[in-house]
């Protein structure tokens, strides 16, 4: 393993060994809680162009499972076609692994993806750096490579429009009812959730218009980086909300776009959420929910337009974690409802958007 260096933007250092792909890299560090999930994680294109730091000492125990695509075309065991985190960050990598599903270690896999991993970090340290800063730019740097300087591209950067699809895939033909689903950078298990459920979906790139299209109910999908870099996404959303009450549901970046062309403002959090127990509560109620997350972005709720409200709220740090509209059957969360990995507390938010497609 040879020595590797992770440097913040504030200057601070910290020292470990690369077991992944040899190659400095660049990009947001931040941090993740769970303690399980890092094949689902690291192939989370909401990751993109960030570094990301396991805060659960112990990662690779379990290897990596086979990357196997359905006949749906959707991947069966990882949330995307390949590795969208710029590295992995861990205090303690596990070279031998044990799980009956495994085909290959953590490791095999980052290199065969080229994708850095750094282990020996001090992760609490590290978080805590984080936590009291905010997120932060940071540089992967190999002590034998000095001359090798990476320089994030992150800042201005519109990373929906890299990992979007460039064309129309459709699933589940011939199903029931029909929905668009708008990639800002999907989870597999998104589409899982409503193929499940019978529905055929038109899955299209995020500044698509389909306004004009034939369809039964629109769903606005998560995905990387900044939401006001998505203009145009929420442009076609307006249009689309000024044609017709069609229902519409969004997850994470979709919950921003929604709120985005219902007048409201986003700001970006301090450090983010990034776990599986993030307690979410739903407006008007005492009923909470433990939920999985990923986002660094949040709505300021105080800015909603008139017609709309908050529907759930972080109970954490109050920050919204879903909006409604008061009259019309679009509606959304903040948090993952599709969890993979995660909590599946709040898979409801499926079946009540495909109750309003029947309505």
């Amino acid at each position: 393993m040879k020595n590797v260096t992770l440097v913040l933007e504030d200057g601070t250092l910290f020292h470990g060994k690369s077991f992944g792909y040899e190659q400095p890299v660049a990009g947001e560090v931040v941090f993740n809680t769970a303690m399980m999930g890092y094949p689902e994680s690291l192939t989370d294109p909401s990751y993109a162009g960030q570094l990301m730091t396991l805060t659960y000492p112990l990662v690779g125990n379990y290897g990596v499972p086979p990357f196997t695509v359905e006949a749906n075309g959707l991947p069966t065991y990882m949330e995307s076609d390949r590795i969208y985190a710029s590295a992995i960050i861990v205090s303690d990598y596990s070279e031998q692994y044990s799980h009956w599903n495994a085909s290959e270690s953590l490791a095999s896999w980052l290199k065969r993806e080229k994708v850095p991993g750094i282990t020996g970090i001090d992760t609490r340290q590290l978080t805590k750096v984080l936590r009291e800063h905010g997120v932060m730019m940071g540089k992967i740097l190999f002590d034998d490579m000095p001359e090798i300087i990476p320089e994030a591209d992150y800042e201005g950067v519109n990373f929906v429009d890299k990992v979007s699809c460039k064309e129309i895939v459709r699933y589940n033909e011939g199903g029931g009812a029909k929905v668009v689903l708008v990639d800002c950078g999907v989870k597999a298990n998104i589409i899982r959730e409503l193929v499940q459920r019978n529905i055929e979906v038109i899955r299209v790139p995020w500044n698509y218009d389909y306004t004009s299209m034939e369809f039964d109910g629109l769903f606005l999908a998560n995905g990387p980086g900044d939401p006001d870099m998505c203009q145009a996404a929420v442009d076609i959303l307006r249009k689309q909300m000024n044609l017709s009450r069609k229902p519409i549901c969004g997850i994470c970046m979709g919950n921003q776009l929604l709120a985005k062309a219902g007048g409201a403002n986003i700001y970006k959090l301090k450090y983010g959420h990034r776990s599986h127990n993030q307690p979410v509560r739903m407006v008007g109620t005492d009923q909470c929910f433990i939920t999985s997350q990923n986002h660094g972005y949040a709505v300021d709720a105080s800015t909603l337009g008139s017609g709309w409200e908050e529907l759930f709220v972080n109970m954490n740090d109050g920050s919204n974690e879903g909006i409604r509209h008061k009259d019309n059957p679009w509606f959304s969360s903040q948090f993952h409802p599709e969890a993979c990995s995660g909590p599946v507390d709040t898979e409801f938010i499926f079946d009540n958007f495909v109750s309003t497609l029947r309505q």
